[in-house]
């Protein structure tokens, strides 16, 4: 009954985690009325730039700088801010589409969370050839866990929806799987485990 319950509450949790990301995800924020939402990297502005109309009937662009100021930009004049933005980033800049040294650190942070939860899956095998038969040893379940919290806090940074989607619902598994290693429970007598 017990372990009902465990289950439950594991599945209740998922589904409190999943409706926080639609809504933080679908939630428009501050957006202009019938403005259009784009995602432009500008360096020292935030990703969400809109298109509105004027009152006049023109088009503009709002950009919100980083310390929250927002700043209204004729066509001409964002795409020459954006033509020098992106004629200024280096090379490894462009290739892992980051605007700031601090964006290096969140790319880093992935990074390192990919390939724990790559290198998973080489322990398992090394492992298992060892033994020689299929084995799935507690490192696996770490290296799961500690690879993919970091892929959860990179997605959530970097707003993908589908990765934090995909993160968040093996976590739970990950967890669970340490739990009955470091806390099993005790089998009925004359019970043997499979």
């Amino acid at each position: 009954m017990r372990r009902r319950w465990i289950v439950a509450l594991e599945l209740l949790l998922l589904g409190a985690l999943l409706a926080w990301v639609i809504v933080s995800f679908a939630n428009p924020g501050e957006r202009p009325p019938n403005a259009i939402d784009l995602k432009v990297q500008l360096r020292g502005a935030q990703d969400r730039t809109f298109l509105l109309q004027r009152d006049n009937g023109k088009l503009a662009y709002q950009v919100t700088a980083d310390d929250g100021t927002r700043q209204l930009l004729s066509p001409d004049e964002f795409a020459r801010r954006l033509y020098e933005d992106q004629q200024t980033r280096s090379f490894f800049a462009v290739l892992l589409n980051v605007t700031s040294p601090v964006g290096f650190l969140w790319v880093g942070l992935g990074l390192l969370g990919q390939v724990l939860f790559t290198g998973r899956m080489i322990v398992q095998w090394l492992i298992s050839e060892k033994k020689r038969r299929s084995v799935v040893p507690p490192a696996f379940w770490w290296m799961s866990l500690i690879g993919a919290t970091m892929l959860l806090i990179y997605f959530l940074w970097r707003k993908e929806p589908v990765g934090v989607l995909g993160q968040a619902t093996g976590w739970f598994i990950y967890v669970r799987n340490l739990w009955m290693i470091y806390y099993p429970k005790e089998l009925p007598a004359g019970t043997s485990a499979a």
